[in-house]
């Protein structure tokens, strides 16, 4: 336990950071499977929904500092990808 004030009000802050951190990224990980079962159903419309959900979940996690922003891009890129391939194409 950290005896300055400071210090101790450091550790309460970052606890609440790693709460409210958890439950984005958990938030991040159930929209993007929720997008790939959509995928294993092959219901375009249903998919196409789940991953516009998933894409603004994924920028959501850049501005909060989840993600870096070149690591969203990526997955951002590969879910788009996988639904173009198998939907579309």
């Amino acid at each position: 336990m950290p005896n300055i004030k400071s210090a101790a009000k450091r550790v309460e802050t970052i606890h609440k950071r790693t709460i409210r951190n958890a439950g984005l990224k958990s938030a991040l990980r159930t929209s993007i499977r929720r997008f790939e079962e959509a995928m294993a159903t092959a219901n375009q419309d249903d998919a196409k929904a789940k991953l516009g959900r998933a894409l603004v979940t994924i920028d959501k996690a850049v501005t909060k500092g989840i993600l870096h922003k070149n690591t969203a891009a990526r997955k951002k890129s590969r879910l788009t990808r996988r639904f173009n391939k198998t939907m579309v194409g």
